[in-house]
């Protein structure tokens, strides 16, 4: 409903800034949750074919598995700047660097259609791992800034959910587009479509930006948004503010927990189709299929928790069971890849991706609980250095135990190091700070 016209700063402090919903929030939310579909497609677009991408440069399949770990490693280093330049500039130019960037990649790969222009799809896909830098910390910003307290976490979920369709698409779409064909002229001819394609939707969604995206709307969306707008900016130091997030206990073990979870997530969806082919010869679009059926079971995974922690705001509760559950969910897997049967891998990888993808969502916002008023994007951006960190070392350790031993156990692997997670999540204390200044706001 409206909000009856405030009567001016008068009225008192803090409070006087009018709480009220923008209609452009959803509009802002969609589109970026589209260029970071867009992003996070060119991602996987290699490794979900990584046996026809390995045929046609020539490379070993650890080089294709660096082209999607090259997304983590650039992130590692650029976090910091970018985060710092999301604080100072704020949304409107992080969202206009990461598609602007991501439509630049796209192009770049364009000009890789040779066999021996492997170096050329690398330098895009660094490109691209740039553009992602801009993207993966924005989402429980884009929730706070626009959102009300009622709705953060559903928005947050609806930004992290694009991410992972862009994901699925990935898994799905290359398998399809890009068949196993012998001719390298055909294979240069399929290759080029999906590239053509990627460059045209990553064109068109920064043209988008530079139209509909805003810096933050009108007026404040929720209380403790109210109160962050009305403190002084130079009170505000980023390194202290990093420095108080290392002194706090609570966030620290959700920060070594979440990178576990979520680098097992990452390695698993770079060496799903090597997995898959090992025990199943042939069978790439069925692959393609199991790591869309991971992500799309994941995507309603996260859209209820989501929807879960705004109704009850039991953040510790439910982050330990999932946990537990994805844990529960890779030991599974593990002993029921090699069973010879293509639907029990489509049925644990689904429950699989159900838990680790619902996981994020939780993880970003039980993260803000703990460590409000600190700004949402230097805690999600410690999540993410934390995956990004796990996600290296745990797809080069699997690859390397993949290729030595089996895959059995690298997945072994995988598990031992999420049965680890699941007991720290347990010592994580629940001291949430941004419930108690809605609650204490509320009451006065």
């Amino acid at each position: 409903g409206m909000v009856p016209r405030d009567p001016g700063p008068a009225a008192g402090g803090a409070g006087a800034a009018e709480v009220r919903l923008s209609r452009r929030r959803w509009a802002v939310l969609v589109l970026f949750s589209s260029y970071s579909l867009c992003n996070a497609f060119q991602w996987i677009q290699y490794g979900s074919v990584n046996n026809i991408f390995v045929r046609f440069y020539g490379v070993s399949a650890f080089a294709i598995d660096w082209l999607s770990m090259s997304y983590m490693l650039a992130y590692i280093p650029l976090l910091f700047p970018v985060a710092w330049l999301l604080d100072r500039k704020g949304l409107r130019l992080i969202a206009l660097a990461g598609a602007a960037l991501n439509a630049l990649g796209a192009w770049v790969k364009l000009g890789s259609l040779k066999p021996y222009l492997f170096p050329v799809t690398v330098l895009g896909q660094v490109i691209c791992s740039l553009a992602q830098v801009f993207i993966l910390g924005m989402p429980s910003h884009i929730a706070s800034v626009w959102f009300g307290s009622h709705e953060v976490s559903t928005a947050c979920s609806v930004a992290v959910f694009g991410n992972q369709l862009g994901i699925a698409l990935g898994f799905l779409v290359p398998p399809v587009l890009v068949p196993n064909v012998e001719d390298v002229e055909m294979l240069a001819y399929h290759i080029s479509i999906m590239f053509f394609m990627t460059a045209g939707v990553a064109t068109a969604l920064f043209i988008l930006v530079i139209v509909v995206f805003k810096e933050k709307p009108p007026h404040p969306p929720s209380r403790a948004q109210a109160l962050i707008q009305s403190r002084p900016t130079e009170e505000y130091s980023y390194v202290q503010s990093i420095l108080r997030l290392f002194r706090n206990i609570n966030f620290l073990l959700l920060m070594v927990t979440y990178g576990l979870n979520t680098g097992c997530f990452y390695a698993l969806s770079t060496l799903l189709t090597r997995m898959v082919l090992s025990h199943y010869p042939g069978q790439e679009v069925n692959a393609g299929r199991i790591g869309l059926t991971i992500v799309l079971s994941g995507m309603v995974g996260a859209l209820i928790s989501g929807f879960w922690l705004d109704r009850t705001k039991t953040y510790k509760q439910t982050t330990l069971v999932v946990y537990i559950m994805s844990l529960v969910g890779m030991i599974v897997f593990t002993f029921t890849l090699n069973l010879g049967h293509l639907w029990i891998v489509f049925v644990t990888a689904g429950s699989l991706g159900f838990f680790m993808t619902g996981y994020l969502p939780l993880g970003f916002e039980f993260a803000a609980e703990l460590t409000y008023p600190e700004s949402e994007g230097t805690s999600s951006g410690l999540l993410n250095v934390s995956a990004q960190i796990f996600g290296i070392a745990f797809t080069i350790s699997q690859g390397q135990i993949m290729d030595n031993f089996d895959t059995r156990a690298g997945n072994l692997f995988l598990c031992s190091f999420l049965f680890l997670g699941a007991i720290m999540t347990a010592f994580i204390k629940a001291d949430l700070r941004r419930q108690k200044a809605n609650l204490d706001n509320e009451q006065t």
